[in-house]
């Protein structure tokens, strides 16, 4: 038996709002219908009336405007899991408190005006160790990428590196005091132009003293390598199956295929 009212029509325990006699067939109709399901032709809009000025989705869900209820946080919340075939635009922060599996790529473009400044792209597939590259349109070359890799080393590292000329010092960043181990600290000196046969006579938190032969003057490159104290040392080589096995604090790593949700 069917009751109709305009488009809305009860069919034997089920609710459908479409032309009549459409109904969904995952639903099923006669003896091998599902009971008390719905059917919405669509589109369908939720909440707040002026979220949508036209037809975005078959489905578009606003705030809550209703006053009989509290304000409602959310437009829209899910308790259990979610399946999406297709691409996802998301407009906004996220936040995750679970692990992230991915198994295609991962590509995140930062845009300043018209052109990407810079991106990463890593397939990751597992708990692997793949390369870290960024991958960004050619700044010289119309038509063109350019793909670099991270650094990887085993230690927590930084550097600093540029030019001095008619100078004895090298003055590093003030905060390398709090965030480089002083015992831990290398240098290299390129000299410039012509030998000079420059030392490093004494290093500091953030001063690194040079001297050269005869006192001539100095013109060199220069890096300087050191490695962080806020954090403890890592761990290169440990026993286990897998990340979680390492021996030290994992929640100041981000990696690959295992834990990207965790940000401190």
């Amino acid at each position: 038996m069917a009751f109709q009212f305009d488009e809305v029509w009860i069919y034997q325990g089920q609710h459908v709002v479409s032309k009549k006699g459409i109904v969904a067939e995952a639903l099923g109709t006669g003896e091998s219908k599902i009971d008390w399901s719905t059917y919405l032709q669509g589109p369908v809009q939720i909440g707040d009336s002026g979220s949508y000025g036209s037809v975005e989705a078959t489905l578009m869900v606003g705030p809550d405007t209703n006053e009989q209820s509290a304000p409602a946080p959310k437009s829209l919340k899910v308790n259990g899991d979610v399946e999406i075939i297709g691409d996802t635009l998301d407009i906004g922060n996220t936040e995750k408190t679970g692990n992230t599996k991915q198994t295609g790529t991962i590509d995140a473009t930062t845009f300043i005006g018209a052109h990407d400044s810079g991106s990463i792209s890593t397939g990751v597939g597992g708990r692997s160790a793949n390369a870290k590259p960024f991958d960004m349109s050619h700044p010289s070359k119309e038509g063109y990428r350019l793909r670099y890799v991270c650094v990887e080393g085993p230690e927590n590292g930084v550097y600093f590196r540029g030019k001095v000329r008619n100078k004895n010092v090298i003055y590093l960043p003030e905060y390398w005091e709090d965030l480089v181990d002083l015992t831990t600290i290398t240098v290299q000196l390129q000299p410039i132009g012509a030998h000079q046969n420059v030392i490093v006579k004494r290093v500091e938190s953030t001063k690194i003293h040079l001297q050269a032969q005869g006192g001539m003057p100095i013109n060199c490159y220069y890096h300087v390598f050191g490695e962080r104290k806020d954090i403890e040392r890592l761990v290169v080589e440990y026993e286990g199956t897998s990340p979680a096995d390492y021996p030290g604090d994992n929640s100041k790593y981000q990696i690959a295929g295992y834990n990207h949700d965790i940000t401190s």
